[in-house]
């Protein structure tokens, strides 16, 4: 892979992670407000401006990367987003890394290792 390859991948990766945690943390900031004010309270939020932010960028990296490598190649290589969003989540919101979760991870690793060394 090219050094762009390798840079559109790194930076869509880091924006689709950081667009993933931030709806997170505005998803679960305290808001008091029911029903429609609950929604307009929820889009005025700041962590959710900048999820959208995330990925507006992260769509436009996402389809210069795709114009660079096969498609099957490009979302095998996308998975590895799970992997950085479940170790953000632990580490921002303190949720279970169970056998289960941490197996399967290390599966997805495995997989996007591989296809990334063959092609």
């Amino acid at each position: 892979m090219s050094l762009l390859i390798v840079f559109l991948w790194v930076c869509n990766i880091v924006c689709d992670a950081c667009g993933q945690l931030a709806f997170k943390a505005g998803a679960t900031a305290k808001n008091d407000e029911t029903g429609i004010k609950y929604w307009l309270t929820l889009f005025k939020n700041g962590w959710i401006l900048l999820g959208i932010s995330c990925y507006l960028i992260e769509f436009l990296l996402w389809l210069a990367f795709l114009s660079l490598v096969p498609l099957s190649q490009g979302v095998l290589l996308g998975s590895i987003n799970i992997v950085v969003v479940m170790i953000g989540g632990r580490i921002l919101f303190k949720e279970k890394l169970t056998k289960l979760r941490i197996s399967g991870v290390l599966l997805v690793t495995l997989g996007v290792g591989i296809v990334g060394l063959y092609s």
